[in-house]
């Protein structure tokens, strides 16, 4: 069972989310169930009506579009998993512009390259010189970029609802029972059957998603600041536009915003169930002790930042597997649900073009990988 979860206070992001579905009855039937109206949820919807459109596919969200991680991330998009490369995984960022472009999803998407900064080792030419527990400086550029999470939201909410995918927020999936050939879903206290399922909550529902024990929620936190100068963001040697993330501690991560501010993150709180997500407080509390900390980080940085002035304030839910490892398998109690999260952090592009990938498996066209230490997952 899930318990009804109301917004709770993860406070405001920079970017907004434009889009909500108009209310419809819930079916009683549907070919596929996707649960989760984030970025890989939406993702899934839109691409499985598109590859199979005499099939009827239904979002179901507990709370509202992007209410979870996709609608509080930072925004950054890396090339790869937590944990590098993974066996045939492909050209995630090549993957993730098609699916955008494909999706007619007006992202905001910049690919510049992401620096790597750190302590020791670093570019004799860095163009950062940060004082940060150290002399931060850059190490090595990677690929990657940045994008509008809001804007990647709503844009993948239109293109699933332009398909003919049905959204339904307000709508809890509380309990999911198996058979051979269908899913069981209680959404409201009314029972929705679906031929196969996607379960696509990451850090929320982890009962329902078979990932209870398997996994480990966190909520990490994020600030902006107010539109920089060009002689500051030059001193500061992100003129090039690049996002940024350290590769030893203490974490710190960054990226640039059109109207030339800034976010900066780092920081996480410790939770014991993912339930605690709902009494997060970023105002209070270990998460605005660490938002206050986290500012007086930033101001500290470099002298073009002592006096900035934060404009927003915000975090969000992270989920991490045992072995930093995404989770994309099989539900552990049916063949013909899927579940894919756990991302650590490295979503932004990873979601969506696995969700996609998802959406190909439920239509039997694609295999899922062998990434489960566990073993569980199929080749």
């Amino acid at each position: 069972m899930t318990d009804s979860l109301t917004k709770p206070n993860w406070g405001h992001t920079p970017w907004t989310i434009d889009f909500h579905p108009s209310p419809v009855a819930l079916p009683e039937h549907i070919d596929f169930a996707v649960v989760g109206a984030g970025f890989t949820g939406l993702a899934a919807a839109a691409k499985l009506r598109r590859m199979a459109p005499e099939k009827s596919v239904a979002v179901f969200e507990r709370v509202s579009i992007g209410a979870g991680s996709s609608g509080h991330t930072g925004g950054m998009v890396l090339a790869e998993t937590a944990v590098g490369d993974l066996p045939g995984l492909g050209d995630m960022l090549a993957g993730y512009t098609k699916v955008l472009k494909d999706l007619e999803v007006d992202a905001d998407l910049a690919l510049p390259g992401v620096w790597e900064i750190g302590r020791t080792a670093t570019l004799p030419d860095s163009p950062i010189s940060w004082s940060d527990s150290g002399n931060l400086r850059a190490v090595r550029e990677v690929p990657g970029g940045s994008v509008d999470p809001g804007r990647v939201v709503t844009g993948l909410a239109r293109a699933a609802a332009k398909s003919g995918a049905l959204i339904f927020e307000n709508a809890a999936v509380e309990s999911a029972e198996f058979e051979s050939h269908s899913a069981r879903l209680r959404i409201s206290g009314k029972t929705v059957t679906a031929n196969a399922a996607l379960f696509a909550t990451n850090a929320m529902s982890l009962e329902l998603a078979g990932l209870s024990g398997r996994t480990k929620p966190k909520f990490t936190l994020a600030i902006a600041t107010e539109p920089l100068r060009g002689t500051q963001i030059e001193q500061l040697g992100l003129a090039s536009g690049k996002p940024f993330y350290t590769i030893d501690f203490p974490y710190l991560w960054g990226r640039k915003l059109r109207n030339d501010g800034f976010v900066f993150g780092a920081g996480l709180v410790h939770l014991q169930n993912w339930r605690e997500l709902q009494d997060v407080d970023v105002s209070k509390g270990e998460a605005g002790n660490l938002i206050a900390r986290l500012e007086n980080r930033v101001r500290a940085l470099h002298p073009a930042l002592r006096n900035v002035q934060f404009t927003h304030r915000w975090g969000g839910p992270i989920l991490i597997g045992d072995d930093w490892r995404p989770i994309f398998t099989r539900h552990p109690e049916s063949p013909r649900s899927i579940v894919l999260g756990a991302f650590s952090g490295h979503g932004v592009a990873q979601s969506v073009y696995l969700g996609c990938w998802a959406a190909e498996a439920l239509c039997g066209r694609r295999e899922l990988p062998q990434w489960d230490s566990s073993g569980e997952n199929e080749q």
